[in-house]
């Protein structure tokens, strides 16, 4: 069987303990590594990965269970939510921009981040748009799939980790001023909620924290706010002001706050559960009100982030 998996990675390991397969399917995490997630979660194998942009993935399969797992990542629940492909010229990068859209711009306003080295059809590939199209095919959600620049900022050694950060803020202002105002404006109302997951839930969680005024909820899945390890032991104000754990602590008007509705979803599988913990308590030292929802049976993973959103959706709409 061949099935064509548009951004994955290929681990050239074999299961121990399920079935033997050639390839692992995993999600990427910053030190490039693979986890096969058909593997109990204490037993799971590892493996060095390559990564196959475009590429099709050729996988024989032997158990229903993997067929089941594999098929999350290819799946495409959109088919029925008005999606649109949306490119502008933006000033703030001095180049074009893109992004896809679901929904007819009504409803609560949702801007999805994606994760690290992710694009603007990141999201939709790995079924996260999907998960919620009964809110969009409703009217409640529209939501709004921006690209990243993680390569060009974050990612980038080959400038100074300033310039690194520099190029974080060129992005975060095509994000507040263009996709914001587009946002805005199509569903009529004053603020969005912003959603992420991993590094996706840093950008998020950033923007929320520093343009309150513009953001009524935050959804954090599986969150990783330490951006310390991007910028080789610099450190200098631009990136205090861009770091939550630094400058969240030392906030004088927590207030401004109040309106948002926080969600901060991890659980005992995440191997970034300490980062959402340590993000709850700084937000309980200041009195910020929001929900730490810590659930067994999940990790960090594509799969649970997809159970995840559209639970906490309908919470929210």
């Amino acid at each position: 069987m061949s099935l064509r998996f548009p951004r994955i990675f290929d681990g050239n390991a074999r299961c121990r303990l399920m079935f033997p397969v050639n390839v692992c399917l995993g999600m990427q995490t910053e030190t490039h590594r693979l986890t096969c997630r058909s593997c109990p979660p204490d037993l799971s194998c590892r493996a060095e990965s390559r990564h196959l942009y475009g590429f099709p993935v050729r996988i024989d399969f032997t158990t229903k269970r993997f067929l089941d797992f594999a098929l999350g990542f290819a799946r495409n629940d959109s088919k029925n939510m008005n999606e649109r492909y949306i490119k502008w010229y933006t000033p703030w990068l001095s180049r074009e921009f893109e992004m896809l859209a679901f929904g007819n711009g009504g409803g609560l306003p949702l801007i999805l981040f994606p994760t690290s080295f992710g694009s603007y059809y990141q999201n939709k590939d790995f079924g996260l748009t999907g998960s919620v199209s009964g809110y969009v095919d409703a009217g409640k959600v529209t939501v709004y799939c921006p690209d990243a620049i993680d390569l060009e900022s974050f990612y980038n050694k080959s400038i100074h980790p300033a310039d690194r950060m520099r190029a974080h803020n060129a992005y975060e202002n095509v994000i507040v001023r263009d996709v914001f105002d587009l946002a805005r404006r199509e569903c009529h109302g004053h603020r969005v909620a912003v959603c992420g997951a991993s590094l996706g839930a840093y950008h998020a969680a950033n923007i929320a924290f520093r343009h309150p005024d513009t953001v009524s909820h935050l959804i954090s899945l599986s969150g990783s706010f330490d951006i310390s390890s991007f910028f080789d032991g610099y450190h200098d104000d631009n990136i205090y002001f861009n770091s939550p754990y630094e400058y969240l602590p030392n906030i004088t008007d927590p207030w401004k706050y109040n309106h948002m509705g926080i969600i901060i979803g991890t659980g005992e599988w995440d191997n970034t559960r300490h980062e959402s913990h340590r993000l709850s308590e700084i937000l309980n030292s200041k009195g910020i009100k929001h929900w730490l929802d810590d659930g067994k049976w999940r990790g960090h993973e594509w799969s649970y982030w997809r159970d995840m959103l559209p639970h906490y959706l309908s919470i929210l709409v």
